[in-house]
């Protein structure tokens, strides 16, 4: 049978047991068989049942010689029974599971694991997992047979009406066959990165003797979905290359250095390295694929507006797509003011302001907008992309698609988001990439303080001295909007409730604005206005400052629940200030108690590194509070942690080696459509 079959193919799986797993991911076969345990119970300590001590968590097999329902006066049932295993007995307690008592009537041999409890001089079994057993085996014997009990049994994944213990037995039925199923993996990459066979990893993960099995499964299933998302990717990049075509831009070596002649300021060694890898690509006639990567602050924008005055010089339209209407804007007044003096038409498009002319644009900045009928393009030669990870890759693909003719635009996306190494290798394999890990001349570091509550009173002091009638301006983030109600979380600042605190009581002699994602757009854009005029002393915002806003004079960074923000974000939150000339801080605030999370932000005060940050963050936090599960950018990895440097790049190495041989055909088209096996 083919492991692509349906999964109701399955004995005891029905059209209603299929719906309920498809909300698992779980369609097929060999979906089933990949829906790997997220942990493991330990029953594999086998007792005696004289020898059990309270505390312990255990297995013992016997008999049941006793078992009844009884009623309490609140008529909630007890199912109560007493096991013997022949040399001494003990009693079981479940609540409220009346069908117990007829499913393990007396005389059932059983295996029940769970943990002894001391009820007076007596011991007990509370809610144990059970299982039947054909025949009354030794008491300490460690019973390979059983799934449930006396081993490691794993546990899922679950969704309403699929349990563990459902898919437990499920599984089972299905183990039998693994010997059957060949290995997509050439023996000698097995052997070379010392990688299980796929049979016994499948066998290993669902049912293993010990914790040593469980991880070296694991390790296999990792390396094949990390595998499968480079080999997806370079498949990705091979087909760019080879199938797309472009119109190649003609290299005015003059009119560049003019352009960057022109600016204000001297471009810095990075920025200089990716505009070179940047116009070698656009001399091609593949289409350029190139993700530029640049800390808060490093000057992407800059190499972005070059990119757009060659394809103006070539005679070809370019368009910049942010996540963000505030971004849009700030991309919009930067670009402007670089390109207008050379004779390069700027324009923006965001929901609340269009264009009046479409098509007619040298260069078009605007949010999703300019994916949306209507708007057009007569000769679009450049896409810019920034902080692509927003974007879905339908977005992004809409947007290549405005070019007219059979000809690609060249695509060049963008983030600030710090990539550690290992996560760019994974989520953006198909992408050449250039880095931008300087910052521009003149700029002084930032002072990053964690600051204790008992100073808090003396920040605020101070915050005055630095704003009050001077040109300085300070931010105050926190993480929410409004109070919470859940517990746990009324003690976090809520913006709304802060900005009336403090414009009351705290700062009630200076100038403050409040900015958040609930805020509508014309009014935020009067806010922003105002805070670059200088008419505002302190904004009061949540998180949605992270990224777009660019105000020169602010200098102070004050940052509540610092403890709730990754360090990645905390950096990209610091990086709003410090874009002038001044001197410029970021205060952390947390009233957290615990040891570990101070130790973490203490790492702010002692690394300016983006990327050193992200990584750290990778190690402390982990991939999936790094970046969240709706980055759409970003790959959701099952098994696999993009902390596994190792892993990521003997899968790349693989990846490399096979992308051009004649064995990839035959491994990605095991991906696609998987192996085919016999059920007995």
């Amino acid at each position: 049978m083919d492991l692509n079959l349906p999964v109701s193919s399955l004995p005891f799986v029905g059209p209603s047991y299929a719906k309920k797993l498809k909300k698992l991911k779980i369609q097929t076969l060999k979906d089933l068989l990949y829906h790997v345990p997220h942990r493991y119970e330990d029953f594999s300590q086998v007792e005696k049942i004289q020898t059990l001590q309270p505390g312990e968590t255990v297995t013992i097999k016997g008999q049941i010689v006793a078992i009844k329902n009884i009623f309490t006066r609140s008529r909630k049932q007890i199912q109560q029974a007493t096991v013997s295993d022949g040399q001494d007995s003990i009693d079981i307690i479940w609540f409220n599971q009346p069908f117990i008592v007829k499913t393990l009537p007396i005389g059932t041999y059983v295996s029940l694991s769970g943990r002894v409890e001391a009820s007076g001089r007596k011991r007990t079994l509370i809610s144990p997992k059970y299982e039947k057993i054909s025949h009354n085996p030794q008491p300490t014997t460690y019973n390979q047979t059983t799934i449930h009990t006396g081993r490691l049994v794993p546990i899922y994944p679950e969704t309403e009406g699929i349990s563990s213990r459902w898919l437990r037995a499920r599984f089972h039925q299905l183990f039998n066959v693994l010997n059957q199923i060949d290995d997509p993996l050439p023996s000698g990459i097995l052997t070379r990165y010392h990688l299980l066979p796929l049979a016994q990893s499948l066998s290993q993960i669902h049912l293993p003797e010990n914790f040593q099995q469980a991880q070296t499964a694991r390790r296999r299933f990792a390396f094949d979905e990390l595998l499968e998302l480079h080999l997806r990717s370079l498949t990705r990049k091979k087909e760019w290359k080879e199938e797309k075509l472009a119109h190649k831009f003609r290299i005015d070596q003059e009119k560049i250095f003019g352009f960057t002649n022109s600016l204000p300021f001297s471009l810095t060694n990075s920025q200089n390295k990716a505009i070179r890898e940047i116009l070698n690509d656009l001399a091609k006639s593949q289409p350029m694929n190139r993700l530029l990567e640049g800390d808060v602050g490093s000057g992407k924008t800059v190499v972005a507006a070059l990119a757009c005055y060659l394809a103006h010089l070539n005679g070809f339209q370019a368009a910049i797509m942010a996540p963000t209407q505030i971004l849009a804007i700030q991309h919009f007044q930067t670009l402007e003011s670089i390109l207008k003096p050379l004779g390069v038409t700027v324009d923006l498009r965001t929901s609340s302001q269009r264009v009046t002319s479409h098509g007619s644009q040298d260069v078009l900045v605007g949010t999703h907008s300019l994916v949306q009928k209507g708007v057009s393009f007569k000769n679009l030669g450049l896409a810019i992309i920034d902080e692509q990870h927003r974007f879905g890759v339908r977005q992004r693909a809409l947007l290549s698609e405005k070019s007219t003719g059979s000809l690609s635009p060249h695509i060049l996306t963008m983030t600030a988001t710090p990539i550690p190494r290992t996560v760019a290798l994974v989520a953006y394999g198909d992408l050449d990439l250039s880095t931008l890990d300087e910052l521009p001349k003149g700029r002084i570091e930032i002072k990053t303080w964690v600051v204790p509550p008992q100073k808090r009173e003396a920040a605020y002091n101070w915050i005055r001295d630095r704003v009050k009638n001077t040109d300085e301006q300070a931010f105050i983030v926190c993480p929410l909007i409004e109070e919470s109600e859940k517990e746990g979380m009324k003690s976090i600042k809520a913006a709304k409730v802060e900005f009336e605190r403090l414009s009351k009581k705290v700062f009630p002699d200076l100038r403050l604005g409040l900015l958040h994602g609930k805020v509508k757009n014309k009014e935020k854009n009067e806010i922003m206005e105002r805070l670059k005029k200088g008419d505002i002393d302190v904004l009061v915002a949540t998180p949605v400052v992270e990224v777009g806003i660019d105000i020169p004079n602010a200098t102070i960074m004050m940052i509540e629940g610092a403890e709730r923000f990754g360090l990645a974000q905390l950096h990209q939150l610091r990086g709003r200030v410090g874009r002038g000339t001044k001197q410029s801080y970021c205060l952390l605030f947390s009233d957290t108690k615990s040891e570990n999370p101070l130790k973490r932000l203490k790492n702010m005060e002692r690394t300016l590194s983006g990327r050193k940050l992200a990584e750290l963050d990778l190690e402390i936090r982990g991939p999936g509070e790094l970046y969240g599960t709706a980055q759409h950018g970003f790959p959701e990895l099952k098994v696999a942690s993009f902390a596994d440097v190792e892993l990521i790049k003997a899968a790349q190495e693989v990846a490399e080696e096979l992308i051009n041989s004649t064995e990839s055909s035959t491994y990605l088209q095991s991906l696609l459509k998987k192996e085919s096996i016999a059920l007995n």
